[in-house]
């Protein structure tokens, strides 16, 4: 960013000449994203779809990406505007551990998303707005961390669980309910696509698993081992054990995971 501002700024998300104001500009938009911590770790996940309108974008979107070695990010709000945010995220963390020789802290890499957000404001105002989620492990203190953000760059440490997007609040109640602090890291993966499949439920944004295009949603977890993606046979067996529950209990579980 450094470089940019110095030889091409215009080229900056902040620095861009917007467009005169002429209505609500269309565009795909990414929608659910939550996380949840477990002992040793935290689990981020997403549905596929993106929508434009009351139109389906597209239903298989990736919306969540490994930052570095220990930390994901999962993009809500205008899809083009944060896959390029988090590319140019994934590239200042990696020049930053060339050129220091040590990976940024988890707490600088939140920092540092929050300042990257903050300078899209002016194509927030315009409702172009980007709000990730972002987690990790933090390796300083042995656990997995949850950041939220909002439209202008404020940002906010979550503690067990949490949710952005237009299913975020369906998702939130559901892992409420389900939540523990003593989850495994399989609970917790369950967890995360059960809060899925209610803010679905609820949310015509949101993507359910889609059985029949074997499209599942996408679950990462990172621990001391760093980040890992679940596999499409794991992420479909997740899903389709959940979808056989629901054939019995329509609603979900209540106060048990499994």
């Amino acid at each position: 960013m450094d470089f940019l501002s110095e030889h091409q700024p215009e080229l900056l998300p902040g620095n861009r000449q917007l467009p005169p104001v002429q209505g609500v500009v269309e565009a795909p938009h990414g929608t659910t994203i939550v996380s949840v911590t477990f002992p040793g770790g935290v689990v981020l996940a997403g549905d596929r779809r993106a929508t434009m309108g009351n139109v389906i974008a597209q239903r298989d979107i990736e919306k969540v990406f490994p930052a570095d070695e220990y930390s994901a990010v999962g993009i809500a709000g205008t899809a083009g505007l944060a896959v390029e945010m988090v590319k140019l995220f994934q590239l200042e963390l990696e020049h930053f551990e060339k050129v220091e020789g040590a990976q940024l802290s988890l707490e600088g890499k939140a920092n540092r998303l929050s300042t990257m957000i903050r300078s899209n404001l002016g194509m927030a105002m315009q409702g172009l707005a980007v709000v990730p989620l972002f987690a990790g492990y933090d390796v300083d203190r042995g656990k997995g961390r949850i950041f939220s953000y909002d439209v202008t760059g404020g940002r906010s440490e979550e503690h067990g669980y949490a949710a952005t997007g237009s299913g975020s609040v369906f998702a939130r109640g559901a892992m409420k309910k389900l939540f523990r602090d003593d989850l495994t890291e399989d609970q917790a993966t369950t967890l995360v696509v059960q809060a899925l499949y209610d803010a679905a439920d609820d949310d015509s944004a949101t993507g359910g698993p889609d059985v029949a295009r074997r499209i599942y949603p996408i679950v990462t977890v990172i621990t001391e081992d760093g980040f890992r993606r679940l596999t499409e046979e794991e992420s479909s067996g997740i899903a389709r054990a959940i979808l056989e529950r629901r054939l019995a209990q329509p609603d979900g579980p209540r106060a048990e995971l499994l």
